[in-house]
């Protein structure tokens, strides 16, 4: 894909997924790359198929959740390339509960690394961005950051919270004249392990709402949602929604408003298990 070569990208939560097919669509692409993770095994083999591609890589253990390190983090990248170009907030955690009987903790926690980890990324990379005089954010929300649905409380906040942040991101760089676009991401299914690694209120057989999804919703790939993603950061799209799901539910939501929710519900309740 044009566009990229030389360009100094990174990109968080690479140890799967979306993340993983970014890095390696972006090292197909000329691009040098920064990629983190908690899930060191999985990063390992990102970085190993990164650098099979020829890719310049610098690979560390990143909590996005951890704001001091996340600075000091990319810190390192700029002296470490000389420069840094985008930043792929992807890193992502799930839960499912309803707020009734969902913990405090488990709303924070998703909250802490959804929302704050794409805060602590945002923040943390755009002197350097602003910098390079060609820089570029990109911010993966979730479809879940267009509508809601029950059972999906503390998911939904946290990407809706997202979309916003990077929507009034990208009028403040445009209003103050800085080198850098900004770009919102609403996947909607893809073929990622999310669901298998999402937690879940007590009650709630987790496994069996892992199969729900990847049965019922997951219909993209990571390598296509990658690639669409990539296109639309090189034509600095303010917004992008991945898959067919993602555009038809968009729609959807435009031409009822708030009737979604009399659509959504009663579908939402028959796909998931039923508690233990």
């Amino acid at each position: 894909m044009q566009g990229f070569a030389g360009k100094v990208a990174v990109v968080t939560g690479a140890g799967s997924g979306i993340g993983r097919a970014l890095a390696i669509e972006l090292a197909r692409s000329g691009a040098k790359l920064a990629i983190s993770d908690v899930d060191v095994d999985g990063l390992a083999e990102t970085e190993q198929q990164v650098k099979a591609l020829g890719a310049a890589v610098k690979s560390d253990r990143l909590d996005v959740t951890e704001r001091e390190a996340f600075l000091a983090y990319a810190d390192a990248v700029a002296e470490h390339f000389g420069k840094v170009n985008q930043i792929y907030n992807n890193a992502g955690i799930a839960f499912s509960g309803d707020i009734e009987v969902s913990q405090f903790k488990d709303i924070e926690r998703v909250m802490d690394v959804d929302y704050w980890g794409v805060v602590n990324g945002t923040k943390a990379f755009l002197p350097h961005l602003i910098a390079s005089g060609d820089g570029h954010v990109v911010n993966i929300s979730s479809v879940f950051g267009l509508f809601s649905v029950p059972g999906q409380a503390a998911y939904n906040s946290a990407k809706f919270a997202v979309r916003g942040f990077t929507e009034a991101l990208r009028q403040e760089m445009i209003l103050a004249g800085r080198p850098v676009g900004v770009t919102t991401v609403h996947p909607g299914g893809i073929k990622t392990a999310i669901a298998r690694n999402a937690t879940a209120a007590e009650g709630l057989d987790r496994d069996e709402l892992a199969r729900t999804f990847d049965k019922q919703m997951a219909r993209t790939s990571p390598q296509r949602a990658a690639e669409i993603i990539l296109d639309a950061v090189r034509k600095n799209k303010a917004r992008v929604l991945v898959g067919g799901d993602a555009k038809v539910l968009d729609i959807l939501v435009r031409l009822t408003g708030s009737g979604y929710q009399q659509l959504f519900s009663p579908v939402m309740r028959r796909m998931l298990p039923p508690t233990r």
